[in-house]
């Protein structure tokens, strides 16, 4: 007997002793989801290490990375980024940048968020992975997994899969950071409908592959970070309003805009993640939540650390301050929160919390 014969008996052997699913050759676990994700620097896992961008959008340096990895994997992190403890919790190993070389694993999931990158194509264009460009990935990928796995298997994988959504937060950050005249051709209504608008088709394009379960991070308040609080420092007590109240107006819009897609896409499931209320609390009140500081980051240099020059190698120059111990932090840079804030909303969110996430936990959502 050949010896793919007996792989192949091998391969139903277990299919029929452990309870499985079997995606041609591949068996796995049964209640095995993959995990999609698209967005920005919130999720990003280092795709940007892979592309033509500058390094003011790129954290494969020190001190990136060295909570958990010790060493920097272009997570714009010091360790683990919420997709990494939510993979953890679903039982599935880390979720890769899709752009590493080498790596076809899809039945996993992948992930095609790029740093610096929005819903619109106009923000920072050529420097980032941008959300369409994202779902052209996605949907290369879907023909891969078809050729691979079969017809059947692959549009049975996308429907069970879950996809996880940080957009928005760049397309509004670049209007405060680059002086830009956007706002001078629309309204902030205009503009919030058009960032949203763009994020809807990406959904509706997702769902004629087959997702149906998604979930989507509400914008946090942009006005308290770090980075923004340092280049208004006269206006920054305890934030600057003029960046929170654009991100207020898109976190009262998203819920409609879905609700109305959920209306119109047959079996379309959503959840929303209040990251918003998450860091607002954890920023006015680190005590309570085990840190020591909220407003202040822990790299980078200037007022509140806010300055983005962590690990030296951005524009700003090599000077920059680190922080001795990175957990009593909310924040790790000047944009970013810390491992440990990040690990904090991903076990509510996964556990569900409902001020936190509704209508569904992330659990509820992989285990139906």
């Amino acid at each position: 007997m050949s010896l793919s014969f007996h792989f192949y008996i091998l391969v139903l052997y277990l299919c029929i002793i452990i309870p499985t699913q079997c995606l041609g050759s591949i068996c796995l676990p049964k209640e095995h989801v993959a995990l999609f994700i698209f967005g920005d620097s919130i999720l990003d896992a280092g795709n940007n290490n892979y592309i033509n961008t500058t390094t003011d959008l790129k954290a494969n340096f020190w001190p990136y990375g060295e909570t958990f990895f010790k060493y920097s994997t272009g997570r714009p992190d010091d360790g683990r980024l919420i997709p990494d403890f939510i993979a953890e919790y679903a039982n599935l190993p880390l979720i890769p940048p899709y752009l590493h070389p080498g790596y076809n694993r899809y039945i996993d999931g992948a992930n095609f968020a790029s740093a610096g990158s929005g819903a619109l194509d106009e923000t920072r264009p050529g420097l980032v992975i941008d959300l369409n460009t994202q779902l052209n990935y996605f949907k290369n990928m879907e023909t891969l997994l078809r050729q691979k796995i079969g017809e059947k298997e692959a549009k049975e994988m996308l429907f069970k899969a879950v996809y996880l959504f940080s957009v928005g937060n760049n397309d509004y950050n670049i209007l405060f950071s680059t002086n830009s005249s956007v706002l001078q051709s629309y309204s902030r209504e205009e503009y919030v409908n058009m960032v949203i608008g763009n994020l809807a088709i990406v959904i509706k394009e997702i769902y004629k592959k087959g997702g149906r379960k998604h979930v989507f991070l509400n914008l946090p308040p942009l006005g308290c970070l770090p980075l923004v609080k340092a280049m208004t420092p006269e206006k920054a007590n305890p934030c600057v309003e003029e960046v929170t109240s654009i991100t207020k107006l898109h976190n009262e819009a998203l819920p409609k805009a879905l609700k109305k897609l959920e209306s119109e896409l047959k079996g379309l499931k959503y959840s929303i993640a209040d990251f918003y209320t998450f860091l607002s609390e954890r920023i006015d009140n680190p005590s309570k939540y085990g840190f020591k500081e909220g407003k202040i980051a822990c790299c980078g240099t200037g007022p509140y650390n806010g300055i983005y020059s962590c690990g030296g190698k951005r524009a700003d120059g090599p000077k920059y301050e680190l922080c001795r111990n990175i957990s009593d932090y909310v924040f790790f840079d000047a944009p970013h929160p810390s491992e440990k804030a990040y690990q904090q909303f991903a076990e509510l969110i996964w556990s569900g919390s409902p001020n936190v996430i509704r209508p569904h936990s992330l659990k509820e959502l992989f285990d139906h």
